[in-house]
């Protein structure tokens, strides 16, 4: 039996300490004895992407901003699916995150940071979200565990009231909010439909067998346009 190897630690701003692992081919990053996100799922994290999207069909260069990399699965879904002129803005807080995707999991990486469509920006989403109104046509946060976050007090602002004020503000009129969640959250629907967004909660298998068939675990996927 493989035993797990550590490759590194990271120390969150203002929050808990990360850990990346491999097993065999499998890498994964726990914080404490939760595993935050894993090579074996990436499902919902692509489907953040996709969908999102699909609702920006009309948008013939439509600019995205992801918070949070994670292992870069709603990146490299978004350039996958995106039109030819998309625009497409990451931002994460842990300089190592990125380190890792260069490092150990080069391979998985692949050529996604040298896509021209492609924007890195180091540091904290809720301050791109604040910079510019109307600026993005989607804004996919997959920040934390979700609303109920584990990592870092700070993140509640993101999703806070006022947090959710701002991200409307910096969409353009017809652009989505979508916001990834390890669970569903009844009351945090009503949050957002009370913040004056149009909600679709939709339900997405966090992993997918050879033909395509949902497994595992379903994570929630929250779909906001401004109302």
């Amino acid at each position: 039996m493989l035993a797990r190897e550590l490759l590194g630690t990271a120390q969150v701003p203002g929050g808990e300490e990360l850990r990346l692992y491999s097993h065999g081919r499998d890498f994964m990053i726990l914080l404490d004895r939760n595993e935050l996100m894993s090579t074996r799922m990436r499902g919902s994290e692509e489907a953040l992407a996709v969908m999102s999207l699909e609702r920006l069909a009309n948008a013939r260069a439509p600019h995205l901003l992801i918070g949070g990399y994670g292992m870069g699965f709603t990146l490299r879904a978004a350039l996958k699916n995106a039109p030819p002129k998309t625009q497409v803005t990451v931002v994460e807080l842990v300089p190592e995150i990125i380190e890792w995707a260069k490092g150990p999991m080069a391979e998985l990486t692949g050529d996604a940071f040298e896509d021209p469509r492609f924007t890195l920006r180091m540091g904290d989403v809720a301050d791109a979200i604040a910079e510019r109104p109307g600026r993005y046509d989607a804004i996919l946060l997959d920040v934390d565990n979700g609303p109920d976050g584990l990592v870092r007090a700070d993140n509640d602002r993101i999703y806070s009231n006022a947090g959710l004020a701002a991200a409307r503000r910096a969409l353009t009129p017809e652009g989505v909010l979508a916001i990834w969640s390890a669970a569903p959250d009844p009351r945090f629907t009503k949050q957002l439909e009370r913040a004056r967004f149009a909600v679709d909660a939709v339900e997405v298998s966090a992993r997918y067998d050879a033909q395509g068939r949902g497994k595992g675990p379903k994570h929630t996927i929250w779909f906001c346009r401004p109302s």
